[in-house]
C-alpha cells in the first residue's frame, strides 16, 4: 500500500515540557490507523503538528512528498473532538461552507451532502437549522463535513463520542468503506472495543513516546497473552501456584488467571489440578482494553512482555 503520511522523529516542546519525544509512524492508503493513548499522552498534540495547527520543533511530518507548510490541507479530512457547527445556519450552507474552503467544487459538494445525508439517516434536514438537530444527528453533519471534499486522508478525533449504539454502526461501516475506497484514515478513540474491531494497525502512546508500534495482529500475538477466567470457589494462593502465572485476581467467586507469553493452552489446562472448583471455564487473550489501562496505569504491561514493538 502507498504511504499517504509519514511522522517521523517529532518533538514538540511546550515552555520547559517535552510533550512529543521523538515518535514516529506511517498511515497507508485504505488502511485504518488507530493512535491511542491515556489523557495527556500527547495525541492531540500530534493531531496538531499533522493538521499544521502547530509544527514540530524537531523531525518531519510528511503527507506524499510534501512536509510542514507545502502541505496540502485540501487533501485532509478532521473531525475533532471539539464539536463546532454554527447553530443558526442550515444543514446544507454548513456542509457547502466546509466544502468551500476545501476548494471543492459547490455542485459536486451539494450532490454528496444529499447522498451522505440520506445515508446517514437525516434526509429532509438539508433545510434544518443546526440548533435544530439532536447532538448525534449534529455529529452526523460535522463527519459529512470532513468528508464531503473527499480526502485522501481522514483524521478522526472520537467519532464515536456521545452516539447510540446503531449511529455508531452506521459510523462503523461508512469508515469502513472508506478505507476501502482507498482514503486513510488515522483514527483516535477510548473506545478500544470498535478500536480492535475495526483498524489494521496502531500506534499507542503515552508520555509522549511511543509504547505500541503495529498491525493488529502482531500487537495481539505479542502483547496479548492469554487468561484463564473460572467460576468457582477457589484459593488464591492455589491458583498463584499454578505453572506459567503472572497474576490472579479475583472477585467474589470469579478468578482471572493472567498467563505468561510462551504458555502452551492446551497443556497448562491438562495441569489443572482436580481439587479447583470449576463451574464455567474459559480461555481468550488479553483484550485490547486491558492492554490500554495497563499502559496508562503504570503496570508496564509492555514490557513485561518484550518490550516496545518496532
Amino acid at each position: 500500500m502507498e504511504k499517504v503520511l509519514s511522522v517521523s522523529n517529532i518533538e514538540k516542546w511546550f515552555k520547559k515540557t517535552k510533550v512529543l519525544k521523538g515518535i514516529s509512524f506511517d498511515v497507508h492508503q485504505g488502511e485504518i490507523m488507530a493512535i491511542l493513548g491515556p489523557n495527556g499522552a500527547g495525541k492531540s498534540t500530534t493531531i496538531r503538528n499533522i493538521m499544521g495547527i502547530m509544527y514540530p520543533d524537531k523531525g518531519n511530518v510528511t503527507f506524499h512528498n510534501h512536509n510542514g507548510s507545502e502541505i496540502p490541507r485540501h487533501k485532509i479530512g478532521y473531525l475533532p473532538e471539539e464539536r463546532g457547527l454554527y447553530k443558526n445556519v442550515k444543514v446544507m450552507d454548513v456542509l457547502l461552507y466546509f466544502a468551500s474552503l476545501k476548494d471543492y467544487p459547490k455542485d459536486k459538494a451539494k450532490k454528496r451532502a444529499i447522498d451522505y445525508l440520506e445515508k446517514l439517516g437525516l434526509k429532509g434536514k438539508e433545510y434544518a437549522s443546526v440548533e435544530e438537530l439532536s447532538k448525534g444527528m449534529g455529529q452526523k453533519v460535522q463527519f459529512i463535513g470532513s468528508i464531503i471534499h473527499e480526502p485522501e486522508l481522514l483524521i478522526l478525533d472520537e467519532p464515536f463520542s456521545g452516539l447510540d449504539p446503531v449511529s455508531q454502526e452506521i459510523f462503523k461501516n461508512e469508515i469502513k468503506q472508506l478505507a476501502k475506497n482507498g482514503t486513510a484514515i488515522l483514527l483516535s478513540s477510548h473506545q478500544m472495543n470498535l478500536v480492535e474491531e475495526m483498524c489494521d494497525r496502531l500506534f499507542m502512546i503515552n508520555r509522549g513516546q511511543k509504547v505500541i508500534y503495529g498491525s493488529m495482529d502482531e500487537v495481539k500475538t505479542e502483547y496479548a497473552n492469554f487468561k484463564c477466567t473460572i467460576r468457582g470457589k477457589n484459593d488464591l494462593s492455589v491458583l498463584e501456584k499454578l505453572p506459567a502465572v503472572t497474576r490472579v485476581e479475583q472477585s467474589d467467586d470469579i478468578s482471572i488467571i493472567y498467563l505468561t507469553q510462551d504458555v502452551q493452552v492446551t497443556n497448562w489446562l491438562k495441569q489443572l489440578p482436580d481439587s479447583l472448583d470449576v463451574q464455567e471455564l474459559s480461555v481468550d487473550r488479553v483484550s485490547l482494553h486491558e492492554i490500554f489501562v495497563d499502559i496508562a496505569t503504570d503496570k508496564n504491561l509492555a514490557e513485561e512482555v518484550g518490550g516496545s514493538n518496532a
